[in-house]
């Protein structure tokens, strides 16, 4: 008998990944690609008919095995701010989590509501990354592309709407919109009015948000004329990228992740949820009924990509050098706000390198790089921590970064206990296909994980190669001045 597939969809800043698994036991079968267009902050646009491109790209790959697939879900990039008129063409670019044109649209909404307000209303404080702010700032300047908008969606909204002509959400990617509460699961209509006028007719254009469980329909013939996926397969409601790869881990209360890949994010899963007026907490629900509570940088691995090319060498000489001792008793210390960055939330602030010396050499510089990525995000730890949220769990270290074996061994230092980096090399897709395997066989999400243990892997015990809590302060010296500067 010809055994079921599950796809999974990992649509992100920079391409598609797709996933095939046994549907019973998670076995990985085939994995594909396809890339999007480069974007250059700090204006971050795409086409999202490059998406459903880059999807069919990533399919062909998979060609042999298509015919099998009983269930497929997509998780994508959270925030992106998709709009399409009513003959289903998008009105213009989509703006991405990255773009942070709308930081000064993101502090009026801030000084307009309040701070505590907006924690307490939409379970975080927006910032430019949030599709609030990208609405509002196409208001403001492009006023005639809103007047042409029939349907608002997620970028993941738009992948499954192709798949199957479902206008639909997820609980957990509507978290991230800035007018969709985690606390009560409702859209917020006044939210919604801080930036266009009829808010109430503007919640009739956001897709439904679907429960856990719940799926969002059938591949079309259309989409499966153009993908190849089976006509009539399940087409589970999908997520956001954070969400999915905390599925992807089985995670639970408790377990924290840190994630190294374009952006940074630390999370953890929590039974209730959050409301961090600060604004570094963003209070978002998760994929299965709980909370994700969740930090994110907007500097992470390239951040190593860029010193690596200053030295001349490759990101695996890098993490080798970083691994040398050093040459300075002082170290040089890199706060890598390259893009700007979300946290803190200090969009127009650039990176800085403080503390060189005549001694500096390239091993101190390769190995400021590595800890200016991990401190901003041991920060988040920190601001978890202060939320309220529990952290008493196992710590996961994952995404692109996470093959790296100097931030491997700096993450256990920093943390002073064992990290594990999961089998699983994509996080991500892994959590699609378990929504995907969810649905097909009417189990909750969590069960499937469990049962295909995708959260296991390779354990790293603190080499102490570094004195922890002189790094961070270091590290957090050199911030306030990078803030200063900003």
């Amino acid at each position: 008998m010809t055994r079921q597939l599950v796809c999974g969809v990992d649509s992100s800043t920079q391409s598609t990944k797709v996933e095939l698994r046994d549907a019973a036991s998670g076995e990985l079968v085939a994995t594909g690609r396809g890339a999007h267009p480069a974007t250059s902050p700090p204006t971050s646009e795409q086409d999202p008919r490059a998406w459903w491109s880059a999807l069919g790209e990533a399919l062909a790959h998979l060609d042999d095995h298509l015919g099998d697939v009983a269930a497929v879900a997509v998780a994508g990039q959270q925030h992106g701010l998709v709009l399409v008129d009513d003959a289903g063409d998008p009105v213009r670019p989509a703006k991405l989590w990255n773009d942070t044109a709308s930081a000064p649209q993101g502090r009026a909404l801030v000084d307009r509501h309040g701070a505590q307000a907006w924690a307490d209303d939409a379970g975080s404080v927006p910032v430019a990354s949030f599709t609030v702010t990208k609405l509002a700032w196409v208001a403001e300047h492009e006023p005639r592309s809103l007047d042409r908008t029939h349907l608002v969606m997620l970028p993941h909204d738009y992948l499954t709407w192709r798949l199957t002509g479902a206008h639909v959400t997820d609980r957990g990617d509507a978290s991230g919109t800035g007018w969709w509460s985690p606390r009560a699961g409702v859209y917020v209509p006044s939210l919604l009015g801080l930036v266009v006028g009829d808010p109430d007719g503007w919640v009739r254009r956001l897709p439904r948000v679907l429960g856990p469980e719940e799926p969002a329909g059938r591949v079309t013939g259309a989409a499966a004329q153009a993908t190849g996926l089976p006509a009539g397969s399940l087409v589970a409601c999908g997520t956001g990228d954070n969400m999915a790869a905390a599925l992807g881990l089985g995670l639970g209360t408790g377990d924290v992740v840190m994630s190294l890949g374009t952006s940074g994010t630390v999370y953890a899963v929590s039974d209730g949820p959050t409301a961090d007026a600060s604004g570094l907490v963003a209070g978002f629900a998760d994929a299965t009924g709980q909370y994700l509570p969740l930090v994110c940088t907007l500097n992470a691995t390239g951040v190593t990509e860029m010193v690596a090319r200053l030295l001349g060498v490759d990101v695996g000489a890098l993490a080798e050098l970083a691994l040398d001792d050093g040459t300075s008793q002082s170290p040089p210390v890199l706060v890598p706000y390259l893009e700007g960055e979300r946290t803190p939330d200090l969009p127009t602030a650039s990176g800085l390198l403080t503390g060189l010396r005549r001694v500096t050499g390239r091993t101190d510089v390769a190995r400021a790089a590595h800890l200016g990525v991990l401190c901003g995000l041991f920060a988040g730890v920190d601001a978890l921590a202060d939320s309220g949220v529990r952290l008493d769990g196992r710590r996961f270290l994952v995404g692109g970064g996470a093959r790296s074996a100097a931030f491997r061994a700096f993450a256990a230092d920093l943390w002073q206990a064992p990290v594990v980096v999961p089998a699983a090399d994509e996080a991500v897709a892994a959590g699609a296909c378990v929504q995907a395997a969810a649905g097909l066989h009417g189990e909750p999400p969590g069960a499937v994980a469990r049962r295909w243990s995708l959260g296991t892997g390779t354990t790293v015990d603190p080499p102490g190669l570094i004195a922890a809590d002189a790094v961070r302060a270091a590290y957090a010296t050199a911030a306030d001045a990078a803030a200063r500067l900003a």
